[in-house]
């Protein structure tokens, strides 16, 4: 099972290149693509290439690690993989619980799709937008169209207000990974908790390495010497100086404060309460940093008007409410295949069915068995629990909305900036979750209303906006999916000839005439293999 995990991880880390006929790009160009381009064949030929480079080689391989998975659960007593992972959230109802949050979330996410989906509609017109169905995945701004903010430039209600996205601001005041994550530490240190360990600062990776090292560039920390109460170790990000990335580095800080906090308890309630809970602490700090309080507070952020927030509110609805779909079926996609309930020939099949019903999006092309989509998702390869992430953006609310009455905050809830107010609190895992978050917010039970009153004048907003335009809310024609583009489309799938690893190796096609446009992918001594995806000329 590790090995096959091994495999299956480290295909990914080095399914890095792509896109150009000159030289390799890596994962950072991708993301770049799908963050900036409007082209439609453009991010079109990015998304195929890369659903198809990272996703089909593990088609093979993924049965079989479900299969070693779930009898290494057994073996501790779960039916499978899927049922051991629930049982860390002790809850009998726990998966009717979310879908009962889910329920009560979907007018807004459904407000906030039809309104995303007219804009797009004016953009790329009606032959890729159909006002009545899913809208294609590749064109919200992100490689999995789990957040949509990076298309915010197509959606910002008032345009002639002051940008709440400040990256052009940091970067004219000079602000760097390590200026980022002094940043935060400044925050967390204004709320009394602690500083940073020397350790800390030296063994950190703010950003990506220049000597040519391949690396996991997906933010995360490391704990080591737990014995001695020494924790964490290190932090891991390949920090780029956007404005998401600052909140990014609240939220990997916030991880460490909560270890640091719990250092001196037993080490079996050092986690967190839940694996979410942990999530939410580190989240809920973002909820303050991104105001545009705060970051006029700090320096990033001139003139504060009330048509601000509206369009402060639409880039977060962009971010956290256009995830929470998403964050809520990855693990369903796994729970039905861990318990066989999704066999693999129904892989993709499912996985489609989910992100439609769910996210009201749909693949740009056709995609059959012989693709395996959720494959192209870090945490799928990567083997790591996802519903912790929609927890966390439920709890986070319910946090925030807790610190905001500590610090005495009256008015909206989205105004709230918790910034320099000592009345911080902390919540360990000595006993279940539920009885944590009764503590803390005096209910045991997750509750979306915070979420919903934080957004409660965008939603009205967006109501007001879909109303005058006569949108339709839901996507009744399902199964609807965009056509291909005019142009010199070459259908046949191209495939990599991957480099071998110890035992594991996918020896498909040779690519032996190059298409224009072709897929280049590059390991770290600059050999090309090359991949395949739709090419254009």
């Amino acid at each position: 099972s590790q090995q096959i995990w091994r495999n299956l991880a480290f295909h990914h880390v080095h399914t890095n290149g792509f896109f150009a006929v000159n030289g390799c790009h890596q994962n950072e160009k991708l993301t770049e693509i799908m963050a900036t381009s409007r082209s439609y064949k453009r991010l079109l030929y990015v998304w195929e290439g890369w659903h198809n480079a990272s996703g089909v080689p593990l088609r093979s391989l993924y049965p079989e690690f479900v299969e070693l998975s779930n009898k290494a659960s057994r073996m501790d007593g779960f039916d499978d993989t899927g049922a051991y992972w629930l049982s860390w959230y002790e809850s009998q109802t726990f998966k009717q619980d979310l879908e009962n949050l889910f329920k009560q979330l979907e007018p807004l996410y459904q407000n906030l799709h039809a309104f995303v989906r007219r804009k797009l509609y004016d953009y790329y017109g009606p032959k890729y937008i159909n006002l009545k169905g899913p809208i294609p995945a590749h064109l919200l701004g992100n490689m999995w169209s789990q957040t949509w903010n990076n298309i915010y430039n197509l959606m910002i209600p008032f345009p002639d207000k002051p940008n709440v996205d400040v990256m052009d601001t940091m970067v004219a005041k000079g602000y760097n990974a390590t200026h980022m994550f002094r940043v935060a530490e400044e925050f967390f240190t204004s709320l009394g908790l602690l500083e940073m360990p020397p350790e800390f600062w030296d063994k950190a990776m703010l950003e990506k390495p220049t000597d040519g090292r391949d690396v996991v560039c997906h933010a995360s920390i490391f704990l080591n010497n737990i014995a001695k109460c020494v924790i964490p170790d290190r932090i891991k990000q390949c920090t780029t100086v956007t404005m998401e990335q600052l909140f990014t580095v609240h939220h990997e800080m916030g991880h460490v404060e909560y270890y640091l906090q719990y250092k001196e308890q037993p080490v079996s309630f050092r986690r967190g309460a839940n694996p979410g809970f942990h999530e939410a602490v580190g989240d809920v700090l973002s909820l303050s940093v991104s105001t545009p309080k705060h970051l006029h507070t700090i320096g990033l952020l001139e003139q504060l008007t009330d048509d601000s927030d509206i369009n402060y509110l639409l880039k977060m609805a962009l971010e956290k409410i256009a995830f929470l779909p998403f964050g809520y079926l990855i693990d369903q996609w796994r729970w039905g295949v861990f318990s066989g309930r999704t066999p693999p020939e129904r892989y993709n099949a499912e996985w489609w069915h989910l992100r439609t019903k769910y996210q009201g999006i749909c693949p740009p092309t056709r995609r059959s068995e012989e693709h395996f989509d959720a494959g192209a998702k870090y945490h799928i390869p990567g083997n790591t629990p996802y519903i912790r992430y929609f927890v966390s953006f439920i709890l986070q609310f319910q946090f925030h909305q807790k610190l905001c009455q500590a610090a005495g905050h009256t008015g909206p809830l989205h105004k709230c900036d918790i910034y320099r107010s000592r009345e911080a609190g902390a919540a360990g895992s000595s006993k279940p979750w539920t009885e944590v978050l009764q503590e803390a917010l005096g209910t045991d039970k997750m509750d979306a209303s915070p979420l919903m009153s934080y957004f409660e004048p965008v939603t009205t907003w967006l109501q007001e906006q879909n109303a005058k335009t006569g949108e339709m809310l839901g996507w009744p024609d399902f199964n609807w999916v965009p056509p291909v583009p005019e142009g010199r489309l070459l259908n046949k799938v191209v495939i990599f000839v991957f480099f071998t690893y110890k035992k594991y190796s996918r020896r498909f096609i040779t690519l032996r005439h190059k298409p224009p446009g072709y897929l280049k992918l590059c390991s770290k001594d600059e050999r090309s293999f090359y991949g395949f995806g739709t090419t254009w000329g």
